[in-house]
């Protein structure tokens, strides 16, 4: 049986922005699709930012309580790439419960891996459903501080 993957397997470090100043949707996106590519973990930003903006313009991302987790398919994908941003201001972001959005967490992979995609989706979710850690999130001073949170929640 596959060992399941952990959130900080994937999140390579230099792709977590604390605090990121963006005052829009396309900017948070824009940013954390940049931090996937100079890290080399995407080869064509533009390509993954049309995936993730054409997936954002189905329905908003925002799924409440200040996280939004846009996410996209593209081959441009060097396996699953993720990259997170706490918001220096909370943006509008057409969240369902119509609250500004705090963290943003970037899922991108390549088309085949739809099961894994699903898996890493699900996993995020369910880390930020924790109230209290959600909130020591959103506090975060600095990408160390966010990443070592992800870690000890892993960690159980």
């Amino acid at each position: 049986m596959p060992v399941p993957m952990t959130v900080t397997e994937i999140l390579d470090p230099q792709c977590v922005l604390v605090p990121l100043a963006a005052r829009t949707k396309r900017e948070a996106i824009d940013a954390l699709v940049d931090a996937l590519a100079a890290s080399g973990r995407v080869s064509d930003a533009a390509a993954v930012k049309k995936a993730v903006w054409d997936r954002e313009m189905q329905r908003s991302t925002g799924i409440g309580e200040g996280l939004a987790i846009p996410h996209g398919k593209t081959p441009a994908a060097h396996g699953l790439c993720l990259a997170v941003a706490r918001l220096a201001e909370p943006i509008d972001y057409d969240s369902i419960d119509r609250k500004p959005v705090r963290l943003v967490v970037l899922l991108v992979s390549p088309p085949e891996r739809t099961s894994d995609h699903i898996q890493a989706l699900g996993r995020i979710s369910r880390l930020m459903t924790n109230p209290q850690f959600r909130e020591r999130v959103y506090s975060a001073a600095g990408p160390e501080e966010l990443l070592e949170l992800f870690r000890s929640a892993e960690r159980g």
